[in-house]
């Protein structure tokens, strides 16, 4: 059957049907894919001289799972019917499983009845990521084939199961490589051609009986359901299924699947995370590229810098099998930072998240280096030191001495403009910024900043080293603490202001996590210190004399508060203990401050605080987008995903913000501008769209 989505073809090898799926690149189940699966399984049932079946996907993928542009539409045929179509097969059914083999792709390996793979098979069920359940037998016959233990960590994490742990779990037959897997499942076909009963998943019975006995099969799962349950049902839906699993018989158990799917596929939840999905994706998409130009890959990377930017970068290096040095000219600072990531890799080495071979194998990555001639032929270097442009400049110069001519020169700035810094250099064209966020061997988010002079191909460089890396790699263009700090700034004045009006940090905490957020924003800076912020204020108070000076948060700085590593800061904490505790010194101090300035105290509600903290980064990230520091809005909830814990369920803040429209936001913003003046003034883009009924989440950059 030939259609828009792809092709779904059907040939012979002796007395073995080959039935490929062909739907470039990934091999989705697009539409028309599941309608071909069932016709070609039924022709090969009903052909006298085929004895089994071969079930492929073209090129270098099994089936990457459905085809997500088609969630919350109306469909022709559901997944569970194509995979039952191949579970009630009455001749044998192989699959031969390359590359991806996701959510409804598994689903019909699943069905099928044997399962052969590649050593680059990956093999797994996503769904959770997006709001959803498998929704084609998943949650019913996972559980039948590896057990209730095993299916809940699979479809709860969403990750991808190798190949050589696929076979530990029983969930392939075999393992060859990639260029045998066609000859290999066409003689393994005919070699059980005959084998009757057929050893359907749906018949097993080993597992669920050794399941029904185990008092505490489900008891992680219900945590971790319990933990991520509290603003998605998936997860929770999740572990009913597969508790349904053992109870019910397949058909209704893939009858009650099939109905909370379809619940959770037009879920507001599940709509906002497939959102965030393309939103990533389409963050890749880097306009100007060279026609055919394929960025290298980084391999020869420094960093300079050891402190805790510097050794997280090093880290995210190594933990991506890439060798790097890491430069720092004070030995013993050199000395601290390689402690550092000893410590963090013992950290998780407690936490059983890594062994001690990988560790043993990632430090043996890192190359700790002490001058600028160690590193003179890398390919890339990031500087990660002091937020000085002073000492920024410096770092630059000798680089520019030392350097390749085709080397990547990085800034992790946060805010510094990479116009003044690449200005050190005699290459501006091969300067940019790679702003990481802290922890940087942890966040996801990696911000490429051009600079007036930074090539295309730096930029595109610079934004696959980041994707190497496992980042996402947004670009965007240089301006005072970039789009992403810059964005979060207003948050973050709102909310020092707010306690000047009354406010207290426990009460916006608590908005925030009740929101959605991980922790609560003043929670965040006692985190990462307070005094990071601090030099930064100052800074623009330096440069702009109506700078509104941010009272509360100096003095505690000034007191010594600088957060959790010195016990006090926003909270105070008890030693060895990262619990916050609200701390009355802090409440005096604000008190003291408001009398000061002599700012009325009042009460707030709830939904007054989560509103005046995010319309104020809504209106800044409009004008950002307005000026072309960013490509995208979509880009900017891409940061804040990533690099700003922004409750994915949400999608985003200005894909949240659509929830409101433009149109209240904008009212709401000039009520604002009017009572506390200049900060609020309204984004032209914003008053753009809300005059014109559109949504904030589709605005580019002129």
């Amino acid at each position: 059957m030939n259609d828009a989505a792809g092709t779904v073809t059907y040939g012979k090898r002796g007395r073995v049907a080959i039935v490929t799926i062909d739907n470039p690149p990934l091999n989705a189940l697009g539409p028309g894919i599941r309608e071909s699966i069932v016709d070609r399984v039924r022709e090969a049932n009903a052909d006298g001289g085929i004895e089994a079946i071969v079930l492929a996907g073209a090129g270098r993928h099994f089936i990457a799972g459905a085809d997500i542009r088609q969630f919350g539409k109306a469909r022709a045929m559901s997944s569970s019917t194509s995979a039952a179509a191949l579970a009630a097969s009455a001749k044998p059914v192989v699959a031969a499983i390359d590359g991806y083999c996701l959510g409804g792709g598994l689903e019909h390996a699943l069905a099928c009845h044997y399962r052969i793979a590649t050593t680059d098979a990956r093999l797994g069920l996503p769904e959770v990521k997006l709001g959803l359940i498998p929704g084609a037998g998943g949650t019913q016959r996972l559980p039948r084939l590896v057990g209730i233990r095993n299916a809940l960590d699979i479809i709860l994490s969403g990750r991808h199961v190798a190949a050589d742990e696929a076979l530990e779990l029983g969930l392939v037959t075999k393992i060859v490589e990639p260029s045998v897997l066609l000859d290999a499942a066409v003689d393994f076909a005919a070699g059980v051609a005959a084998v009757r009963p057929l050893p359907s998943v749906d018949a097993m019975e080993t597992w669920r009986e050794a399941d029904r006995r185990d008092p505490h099969a489900f008891d992680a799962a219900e945590q971790l359901a319990s933990r991520q349950g509290r603003h998605l049902k998936g997860p929770r839906y999740a572990v009913e299924l597969v508790r349904a699993s053992l109870q019910l018989p397949l058909e209704e158990g893939i009858r009650l699947e099939g109905e909370r799917f379809a619940e959770l596929e037009n879920s507001e939840e599940s709509r906002a995370l497939r959102y965030a999905f393309f939103a990533e994706r389409t963050a890749a998409k880097i306009p100007g590229a060279p026609p055919g130009y394929v960025p290298p890959r980084v391999e020869r990377p420094a960093v300079i810098g050891a402190g805790t930017m510097g050794s997280g970068i090093a880290i995210a290096f190594a933990d991506a099998g890439v060798p790097v040095r890491l430069l720092e000219a004070d030995g013993e600072a050199l000395q601290r930072g390689m402690q550092r990531i000893a410590a963090t890799y013992a950290a998780k080495l407690k936490r059983k998240t890594i062994t001690q071979e990988e560790i043993d194998a990632r430090m043996a990555l890192i190359r700790p280096v002490a001058g600028y001639h160690d590193i003179a032929d890398c390919d890339a270097v990031i500087e990660a030191v002091f937020e000085r442009i002073d000492v920024k400049r410096e770092v630059f110069a000798r680089l520019d001495e030392v350097m390749n001519a085709d080397a990547l020169l990085l800034t992790n700035s946060s805010a510094i403009d990479i116009d003044t810094i690449a200005a050190a250099t005699r290459r501006p064209q091969s300067v940019a910024g790679s702003h990481f966020f802290a922890p940087a061997n942890v966040m996801k988010l990696c911000e490429i900043v051009k600079g007036d002079a930074s090539s295309i191909q730096t930029i595109l460089r610079a934004a696959r080293m980041g994707r190497d890396l496992g980042k996402i790699s947004v670009v965007t263009g240089s301006c005072d603490g970039f789009a992403a700090n810059r964005s979060r700034a207003p948050l973050v004045t709102e909310m020092m202001l707010l306690l000047e009006e009354g406010a207290l940090p426990g009460q916006v905490d608590k908005v925030m996590t009740d929101f959605g957020y991980p922790m609560g924003p003043f929670a965040v800076s006692d985190l990462s210190g307070l005094d990071i912020s601090y030099d930064t204020r100052k800074r623009r108070a330096a440069a702009d004399p109506g700078y509104r000076k941010l009272y509360v948060p100096d003095r505690l700085v000034e007191m010594g508060r600088k957060g959790q590593k010195v016990g006090a800061g926003w909270y105070r904490y008890e030693p060895g203990d990262r619990t916050p505790r609200p701390d009355p010194v802090v409440a005096q101090v604000i008190a003291e401050v408001a009398r000061e300035l002599g700012i009325p105290q009042r009460t707030f509600t709830d939904d007054e605080i989560l509103r005046r903290l995010l319309f104020a980064s809504v209106n800044e990230a409009c004008k950002i987008v307005q000026e072309g520091k960013a490509l995208r809005a979509s880009d900017i909830d891409v940061m804040w995903l990533n690099g700003f814990g922004f409750p994915r369920h949400r999608g985003g803040l200005l894909y949240w913000a659509d929830g409101i429209g433009a149109a209240a936001i904008h009212r709401q913003v000039c009520e604002w501008h009017e009572l506390y003046g200049k900060r609020w003034k309204p984004a032209g883009l914003l008053a753009g769209i809300a005059a014109a009924g559109g949504r904030l989440r589709d605005a580019v950059a002129p």
